[in-house]
């Protein structure tokens, strides 16, 4: 889809709104000086800013319709400015025309329940959030209730990120195999350059470990979880895992911590001796993540391992003294339908899993339905189909005893859908809610690793980037460590109370 800006430059929030009904389609956006006319064209979108009224024009199909408003020039609230009034008018053109619309209305930020919580904290009633959310941004009943919901489940673990506090990320980019979809930083661990680098990456990992621990002691923040994730953290051996789990104990105070998370991921890299390691070191709540129950979809996918395994693999879980699990599924798997993946929510449901975390999937190329009309309606109706998918996990799990606790959107999700972390009363992951509320410090470790260290009283955020790859991360070692030397002078330089010194 062509986009083409006339007299403004407003083009990622008009490439965002397009993105809702073309998801599988490359948008190009380009932008003209006031007063520039086209010849007749094919499909487009033109979004005209001149003496002082915004003009959407929208041509889809053989088929073209227009809204224009008055840009108000000192503007009394958000909903008057003229990237709002472009936005909405382009959402409602696109509605009208495809005869679909987003379950999010024209939210398109990955982190929707941050504005309920900005509404709630102003002292809007949660009535008033939702009519305010209905009315301007088209958001559904459906979502309005999950955002709130969610919303009111974050709120009194949110307020235990206080500026003394900090959570630990662990990186493992590897796995047994790579899955069709994934777009995270994991290699293969059958080729024959990562098993060669997997034990140096190892020894490293607990190098630079002993080297955050270290600078944390000259502050006086405490440790409140751990996760180790990736790639699938459980493709080390039982003594690598006992080796990094160790370095962990070895250099960070345990003692306040909340919640000690792994992703033991996949069946295929688990086994009770594993298992027995991760219960030595008390780690609390470990991840088995289906994504789907159905063994043709899996083989589809890419995943080297059956439907029975994972269920076996649960039930070995549970017998060496696991009692908080979580199970990760995707609506929107190539081969899964509706039917499959109801069925997929109700096997789940029967097993009884603390946590069940429902991923929409995201779309990484693009071109992949083509153009034309027909094709369009194709990638809408796989949308729509996703949509009830996610609609079924929501209606069931909430209906079983699951809760709502955290949600996020990715970008060119089908249907700008959600992801969201169910879990049983009490058993929140508090890392997942921190991670994406971007509210607590959390300092990360290994490849691809980002530590993100945040002061909420300054409103101070700031990023320190670990290099992506094993290979550069083991390569460059020496600029990872001097990297997170950083670490003192932002506590320094963002809290109130002086921090101790060697």
């Amino acid at each position: 889809m062509n986009i083409r800006n006339v007299g403004h430059s407003m083009k990622y929030e008009a490439e965002c709104i397009a993105m809702l009904f073309f998801p599988d389609e490359k948008i190009i956006t380009a932008e003209y000086p006031a007063g520039t006319s086209f010849p007749p064209s094919e499909d487009f979108i033109e979004n005209r800013l001149e003496n002082g009224v915004m003009k959407v024009t929208l041509r889809l199909n053989g088929q073209e319709s227009s809204m224009q408003k008055e840009v108000i020039p000192s503007p009394q609230s958000p909903y008057e400015e003229t990237e709002f009034l472009m936005c909405d008018m382009m959402y409602t053109l696109l509605c009208k025309a495809t005869g679909s619309s987003a379950a999010w209305g024209s939210i398109t930020g990955v982190r929707p329940v941050k504005l309920f919580h900005r509404r709630l904290e102003e002292g809007k009633t949660p009535q008033q959030t939702a009519q305010e959310f209905a009315e301007h941004f088209h958001v559904s009943e459906e979502k309005i209730a999950l955002a709130l919901e969610t919303a009111r489940h974050e709120a009194p673990i949110l307020k235990e990120a206080t500026d003394d506090t900090y959570s630990l990320y662990v990186s493992i980019p590897f796995c047994p195999s790579r899955c069709s979809y994934c777009s995270f930083v994991s290699h293969d661990i059958a080729s024959k350059r990562a098993k060669e680098i997997l034990p140096v990456y190892v020894d490293k990992l607990c190098e630079e470990l002993a080297y955050i621990g270290a600078k944390m002691k000259q502050t006086p923040l405490t440790l409140t979880t751990v996760y180790f994730g990736g790639g699938t953290p459980t493709i080390l051996s039982a003594q690598q895992l006992d080796q990094v789990c160790t370095a962990v104990e070895e250099n960070f105070d345990l003692s306040h911590l909340k919640e000690y998370t792994v992703e033991a991921g996949r069946p295929d890299t688990i086994d009770r001796e594993k298992l027995r390691v991760l219960r030595k070191h008390s780690i609390s709540r470990i991840s088995i993540n289906p994504q789907t129950l159905n063994d043709e979809v899996l083989q589809k996918i890419g995943r080297r391992h059956t439907v029975q395994e994972i269920i076996d693999c649960f039930h070995m879980a549970r017998e060496e003294g696991f009692d908080n699990i979580n199970m990760d599924l995707i609506a929107g798997l190539p081969g899964d339908t509706v039917a499959g993946f109801c069925d997929t929510i109700d096997r789940i449901i029967a097993l009884d899993p603390e946590n069940v975390t429902v991923h929409t999937l995201s779309i990484k190329r693009s071109a992949k339905y083509g153009t034309s009309w027909e094709e369009r309606k194709k990638a809408l109706e796989l949308a729509q189909q996703v949509g009830q998918m996610v609609s079924y996990a929501q209606k069931r799990l909430m209906e079983n005893g699951w809760m709502p606790y955290y949600l996020y959107k990715q970008r060119n999700t089908l249907g700008n859908l959600e992801n969201t972390g169910y879990c049983k009363k009490g058993c929140e992951g508090r890392y997942n809610i921190y991670i994406m509320d971007e509210t607590q410090t959390i300092l990360a470790a290994g490849g691809g690793a980002v530590s993100k260290l945040k002061s909420n009283r300054t409103g101070k955020l700031e990023r320190i980037f670990n290099y992506k790859y094993p290979f550069e991360y083991v390569e460059h070692f020496d600029e990872v460590l001097r990297r997170k030397d950083r670490l003192v002078d932002f506590f320094e330089e963002n809290r109130p109370v002086p921090l101790r010194k060697n």
